[in-house]
């Protein structure tokens, strides 16, 4: 028996309904690492247009995938922003173990050696220079980049301090540190841009220790 051919026009199934939630694979999947890929294009559209101008559509675009899938992975932008600060900072962040094994006494060397090495190594100080750059021009970006660094990092350094004040101490350390790196790193001031590593931590971490352990009345 033959088929009866379709009359002209006349439609074909309907399409099957797209059930809410994750996108579609035929539209949206990425492979294999999309998540990584993902996070890899965020964090280089916050540090070229800061947390303000960089897009979902953009992240979307560099990464390869559909928009829908980057909202479906980690949601709205400050989510997607402080996924992209950890991946940018785990590093160093399993590193800072060093602060909490050894004696209080030189815990302000270790702390020199921590931060300023962070800025120190291509792989970890570029992503911290967009990071801040983000932070510094965005309050949602910066909330986000103060949770994780307080968090993670202050949290442990005062856990090991016995005197007074001990976070705002640990604050204080990490602002000197960080001041030290900005000169060096970002405005380049010489002498210090061009110092040997070693003699820049011999020289401050003695100011480092005297704001954890140090009196309050300069003794």
């Amino acid at each position: 028996m033959t088929d009866t051919p379709e009359a002209p026009g006349t439609p074909g199934p309907a399409p099957r309904a797209r059930k809410r939630g994750r996108p579609a694979r035929t539209d949206a999947d990425g492979g294999p690492g999309a998540r990584e890929r993902i996070l890899a294009a965020a964090r280089a559209e916050f540090a070229e247009h800061g947390y303000d101008k960089a897009s979902i559509r953009g992240m979307a675009k560099a990464a390869g995938v559909d928009p829908a899938l980057v909202h479906h992975y980690f949601g709205p932008k400050e989510k997607i922003f402080a996924a992209a600060v950890e991946m940018a900072v785990t590093p160093s962040l399993s590193a800072s173990e060093v602060l909490v094994e050894g004696d209080p006494e030189d815990l302000g060397e270790r702390m020199a050696r921590f931060v300023l090495g962070v800025w120190e190594a291509p792989a970890t100080r570029e992503p911290v220079l967009a990071i801040l750059r983000s932070a510094m021009a965005n309050e949602t970006a910066a909330a986000v980049f103060r949770e994780l660094i307080s968090t993670r990092i202050m949290a442990r350094v005062a856990g090991q301090l016995q005197g007074p004040d001990p976070r705002l101490r640990s604050e204080l350390a990490a602002a000197h540190l960080v001041g030290v790196a900005m000169l060096r790193h970002v405005i380049r001031i010489e002498p210090l841009a061009s110092a040997d590593l070693e003699q820049v931590i011999a020289m401050t971490a003695p100011a480092v220790q005297r704001h954890l352990t140090g009196g309050l009345t300069g003794d």
